[in-house]
């Protein structure tokens, strides 16, 4: 279990600097399968699943982590899985709120 799991996100409405190399470098192994892009602007990870009521069920607890921690993904979505991506749209890049949402998302599979 990653200790991010236990953070609580942080506002940002900007003002603060994204992320460095080493920053992401340092939380990246903290999360399960998740990929950071080539230009450290957002991470992502696709999740499938055994049909699509299983998909939306995942899709409401993803839901339910972000209004908690105020902090929401994009997400596409299909019958059997659900790709989810995410970036701090205030400072164009990644912030810790990034990786906790992504902890708590990978502590899903946990339960």
């Amino acid at each position: 279990m990653s200790e991010l799991q236990h953070i609580r996100c942080v506002g940002c409405e900007g003002g603060i600097a994204p992320l460095t190399s080493d920053e992401i470098t340092t939380l990246h192994p903290q999360i399960k399968d998740w990929q950071v892009s080539a230009d450290h602007k957002f991470i992502s990870r696709r999740f499938e699943f055994k049909g699509f009521y299983k998909t939306m069920a995942f899709v409401n607890a993803v839901a339910w982590i972000a209004n908690q921690e105020n902090h929401h993904p994009d997400m596409e979505v299909g019958y059997n899985y659900c790709l989810v991506k995410y970036t701090t749209h205030a400072i164009d890049g990644l912030s810790k709120n990034d990786f906790i949402c992504a902890a708590k998302i990978d502590g899903l599979e946990a339960n």
